[in-house]
């Protein structure tokens, strides 16, 4: 029996840490993208394990197992907070599983084409939830800067709406990676390079407002830990970085303490500073260098606020409402 055809009758829970390897070693993917294909396998397999298929083989995975494995993410899995999976979330799960499959298939392993997974429909233009600029400032307001954890916050939330970071970006962040904020220059917006989503080098943007807070927070701090963000109640040096979600919540906090009725997430900061930009004259394609979009296709979400400004620039200047009917 070949080598490929004896991985093909190994249980599917055995293929996972070969295939994480692999999306290391071979694809090169970011740490995030294999946590996330880690957590969204997981589940699959557990979902193997409480349907007595705990032992099935790439080989025996049939069309029947995805129907049965859709079904069960839009009716029966709970997410941590009890709720279930918007069908772009199910997708996330499906991508998962399909990238697993075509491992198998550039390993000569036999099983399922992943060309039998397909994803759900969406809508055709997705929701984008995002805050104006007066709930921005009602956001802002809330940290208390007399304390430490106070000023760290402020520095996050105006770092989060001045670069239009992802969370993963921002967490990433070391105290090294900010030294230029020495110069104290008060009107100079500050350039950063990044390594963003798929390894993708981008330059972000510090305000000079963002920079202030940012040192005010630094010069409270007096101590040599390498993450630009502390959780200051862990006790170990290597679970000093801030997590995504611990900062995650703190947002959450603040929207609830700020009056916002809306959902907060980091997300909910970076649509807003797109937002933003848009509605204050910026095209959609400089828009998508600064969010570090592969393609201008990620960034058309944001044409409810183009299509408002081209409305009302046709409401301004077409010569058509003055001709007589």
């Amino acid at each position: 029996m070949s080598p490929s055809a004896t991985e093909a009758r190994k249980p599917m829970a055995e293929h996972l840490v070969p295939f994480l390897d692999y999306c290391e070693v071979e694809k090169g993917l970011s740490d995030n993208t294999q946590r996330n294909y880690k957590q969204y396998l997981s589940i699959f397999l557990n979902w193997l394990k409480k349907t007595d298929n705990e032992e099935i083989s790439p080989s025996s995975l049939t069309a029947k197992h995805i129907w049965d494995y859709r079904l069960y993410l839009a009716r029966e899995y709970k997410t941590s907070l009890g709720g279930t999976l918007t069908k772009k979330s199910q997708n996330y799960y499906l991508i998962a599983l399909r990238a697993l499959l075509n491992y198998f298939a550039e390993r000569d392993i036999s099983s399922l084409s992943s060309a039998k997974i397909k994803l759900a429909k969406q809508k055709d233009e997705e929701h984008i939830s995002f805050l104006d600029v007066r709930d921005v400032e009602r956001l802002l307001a809330v940290p208390d800067i007399k304390a430490p954890i106070g000023l760290r916050d402020r520095a996050i939330l105006e770092l989060f709406f001045s670069s239009g970071m992802r969370i993963s970006e921002l967490t990433a962040l070391n105290q090294d990676h900010v030294s230029f904020l020495s110069d104290k220059n008060p009107e100079r917006t500050f350039e950063l390079s990044i390594v963003g989503k798929g390894k993708r080098v981008r330059t972000i943007f510090i305000s000079p407002r963002a920079a202030d807070w940012l040192r005010k927070y630094l010069k409270s701090r007096g101590d040599v830990y390498d993450p630009l963000f502390l959780n200051v109640r862990s006790r170990t040096p290597e679970q000093r970085r801030l997590t995504p979600r611990s900062i995650q919540t703190m947002i959450a906090r603040s929207a609830r303490l700020a009056g916002l009725s809306m959902k907060v997430t980091p997300h909910t900061l970076r649509h807003s500073y797109a937002t933003d930009l848009l509605a204050r004259g910026a095209d959609l394609r400089s828009v998508q260098e600064l969010l570090g979009h592969k393609n201008v296709s990620t960034t058309q979400v944001y044409t409810h606020v183009t299509n408002k400004r081209l409305r009302d620039i046709h409401e301004r200047f077409h010569g058509g409402r003055d001709i007589k009917k």
